[in-house]
């Protein structure tokens, strides 16, 4: 049963061994080497990065960062072999589910790249609705995303 714990730092080399993303992924792959996210977010404050562990093994990790306004950041990576197996759904879950424990917050955002229609497809699914678009300098190189978010009530939290 996956389960989400807090990162700890054993984690992090275990994670920068993973192998490889297949070539449809490999633009992604930044994210979980150094000076990635782990780098990137790990000491911000605001910020819960968790493991998704199942029985021992990690399948990925996510993370939510509170920003101002009561809107946090939402991120999530998977184990280059967990692909396509459906936890990222349950991993995005279990993470907004954490996120909106939080009274403090209202919404989470995410981006999404323009050319990672599965992402697209499962954050439509869990209720995120595009709002916009924006370009981020990724490893020196711009890259086109969609802007997406969701608030407490479309998660199913009603207001507390």
């Amino acid at each position: 049963m996956i389960a989400l714990r807090p990162l700890t730092p054993s984690d992090i080399p275990c994670i920068r061994a993973w192998p490889p993303y297949p070539a449809e992924f490999r633009e992604l792959e930044y994210a979980i080497r150094d000076g990635g996210w782990l780098d990137e977010y790990r000491t911000k404050s605001g910020t819960d990065i968790f493991i998704a562990d199942d029985e021992g093994e990690i399948l990925g990790f996510s993370l939510i960062s509170r920003g101002p306004g009561g809107v946090a950041e939402f991120r999530i990576a998977l184990h280059p072999r967990r692909l396509g197996q459906g936890i990222g759904k349950t991993v995005a879950r279990l993470t907004l589910g954490h996120a909106f424990s939080d009274p403090g917050i209202r919404a989470v955002r995410l981006i999404v790249r323009k050319t990672n229609p599965r992402a697209q497809r499962l954050y439509e699914a869990l209720q995120f609705k595009k709002t916009g678009e924006c370009t981020e300098d990724i490893q020196g190189k711009p890259v086109e995303f969609f802007a997406m978010e969701i608030d407490r009530e479309k998660f199913g939290w009603g207001k507390q």
